[in-house]
Formats: C-alpha cells, structure tokens, sequence
C-alpha cells in the first residue's frame, strides 16, 4: 500500500500529536516562514511570529494534548479535525477542559504556507470563565429549545 499522504501533513500530525513546551521549535520546521496562521481570536503572519504565539499560549497551559481524529487531503491542502485537551489554572477551575476543532491547511512543498482553525470559543473559553460560563451555556440552552 503507498502512503499518499504529503509529508508536510504527515510533519503537521507528529508535531500537534506531541507538541510541548520544550519542543515549540520544532514549529519552525513545519511551517513556511510566510505562513498566515489563523483561529477565532488571533490572526498571526509569519513563523517567527507564529512560534512568539505558541510560546506565549504554552507559558499559560499547565498541560496541552491534541488528538487527531480524522484527514481529508489532497496534494495541496488539507482538513484534519481534533480534540485539544488543556488545562489553564485560571479556567474551569483548573480542569481540564476539552474542545473539538478543525484545521484548514494548504501546503508549499513539504511545509505548512496557511492554517485555519475553526472551534467554538465558548467551548474552549468563555464556558469556562466564573460569572461568564453560566450565561453562555443559558444562552446555548435556549438557542437549542
């Protein structure tokens, strides 16, 4: 059986699947310098940007795991949904907190060139703020009545 599967996917998965703080670096390898990184709340140009980004998230996390569940690709691009398990000492009281997502990639050779991730913001966040979660799950129930 040949794997068709293009080596800048295949380098994006081994990195999200293991990624840690003593390992941020390897985020220059899988990225082209010019790549456009783009999620809910923050839009980041570059690589050397996009690993200050990754440095300053991982500082916060007490722990962050990403389990790939599924890919569809091509030669050029890709989708690749996942579950980011974290933990953040300032919310859910400290627990863990689980959010599904998807990833949008389109490669450059053997490198990542743009990435989009689309997730639900309350679910990583705002559900899990004290005061804020309350209201944003009410507002879902009610969405969903």
């Amino acid at each position: 059986m040949v794997n068709d599967t293009p080596q800048a996917l295949n380098a994006f998965i081994q990195l999200y699947q293991s990624l840690g703080v003593d390992e941020l670096e390897r985020i220059l390898e899988v990225y082209d310098d010019a790549v456009v990184f783009q999620d809910p709340l923050h839009r980041v140009d570059g690589s050397a940007a996009l690993l200050a980004y990754f440095e300053n998230l991982y500082t916060n996390l007490s722990y962050c795991h990403f389990d790939i569940k599924s890919t569809l690709h091509s030669d050029t691009a890709a989708m690749v949904s996942w579950q980011m398990r974290f933990v953040h000492p300032k919310l859910n009281a400290g627990q863990e907190v689980a959010v599904d997502g998807v990833s949008e990639l389109a490669f450059s050779g053997d490198k990542v060139i743009s990435h989009r991730d689309y997730f639900d913001v309350g679910q990583m966040l705002y559900e899990h703020i004290w005061g804020v979660g309350a209201v944003i799950r009410a507002i879902k129930k009610r969405a969903s009545a």
